[in-house]
């Protein structure tokens, strides 16, 4: 029986690149897609601070080809102030190149993967920012299936890198779409098990995600111009009765602009299995290294 929170988003795109985080300059993918990087696709599609994303597995329709190319890079980056200058016109306009040749391109191989197609299953759970007087989590449920639906996204999604952009389709029966879709790829092929296609494999370590799942549930939101107008005469009034040497110190730390909690990026990682053309995703069944501990994984010598 299906679980009310859990989703499942059908994924597929030309390209995908979920790039190896021990790989310094030129890309390699992961031969299949990241929790990280599915966390994201659902990101892209809705997201509130009420809320967030739990990967719980991952279901290979396509595995995709592997194929090398090479392209040009910019090293450069776009400064701020620069390019506030630039619209105020006090500097001229200033182009970077990333042609062959050009002083600001760099020339790297990538190896991607070519026609990928997936189902991502995740589970949706509030965030300590969740109230249940204002918020309902159907809601939100209701309001992920209604975008999958339409097709509509707050942001495009990508697979791995952002330029190559992913097509979704909300999932209705786990199921029946897998035995479908599977057919439908599968049809000109001898073998009709489609499980033999990717049976059982050890991948090895694979990045999990860059932001631990327990700092997630806090949530995070900034607040509105509205409240902090309601917030100002409190600031006001206390600042009167400070001395002018602490006004500064108040006025940076006393006074928050958010609710939650802010989080540092830290790479996590699992020791990921396919097992009939399934991965496992799910914190509460995989070992995620490092532990929730502040040690730091070094991540150069597990893959020797």
């Amino acid at each position: 029986m299906k679980e009310p929170n859990l989703i499942t988003i059908r994924v597929w795109g030309d390209y995908a690149c979920f790039t190896r985080p021990e790989m310094k300059v030129e890309r390699v993918s992961y031969p299949i897609c990241t929790p990280s990087a599915a966390r994201g696709i659902l990101e892209a599609i809705y997201w509130e601070p009420q809320m967030y994303y739990v990967i719980d597995s991952i279901h290979v329709i396509k595995k995709g080809r592997w194929f090398n190319f090479r392209r040009n890079e910019v090293t450069a980056i776009v400064s701020l102030k620069e390019a506030q200058s630039c619209m105020m016109g006090r500097t001229p306009v200033k182009y970077i190149s990333a042609g062959g040749g050009a002083p600001d391109a760099a020339q790297r191989n990538m190896l991607a993967l070519m026609d990928v197609e997936y189902l991502i299953t995740a589970d949706v759970r509030p965030s300590k920012l969740h109230d249940a007087t204002r918020f309902n989590l159907k809601k939100y449920l209701g309001e992920i299936e209604r975008r999958a639906t339409k097709g509509k996204c707050c942001h495009r999604p990508a697979l791995g890198c952002r330029e190559f952009a992913a097509d979704f389709e909300w999932v209705s029966d786990l199921q029946t779409t897998l035995e479908t879709r599977a057919a439908d790829v599968r049809a000109n092929q001898n073998d009709k098990d489609w499980r033999k296609i990717w049976p059982e494999e050890d991948l090895g370590l694979m990045l999990y995600d860059v932001f631990d799942v327990d700092q997630r549930k806090e949530g995070f939101r900034w607040f509105t111009e509205e409240e902090l107008e309601r917030a100002r005469p409190d600031k006001e009034s206390e600042e009167m009765k400070t001395p002018k040497s602490k006004k500064k110190k108040l006025s940076n730390s006393s006074f928050p602009l958010f609710e939650g909690k802010t989080i540092t990026p830290r790479a996590s990682f699992f020791h990921a299995k396919i097992e009939e053309s399934r991965m496992d995703c799910h914190p509460d069944r995989v070992n995620i290294l490092p532990p929730r501990g502040k040690e730091v994984l070094d991540v150069s010598s597990s893959f020797i």
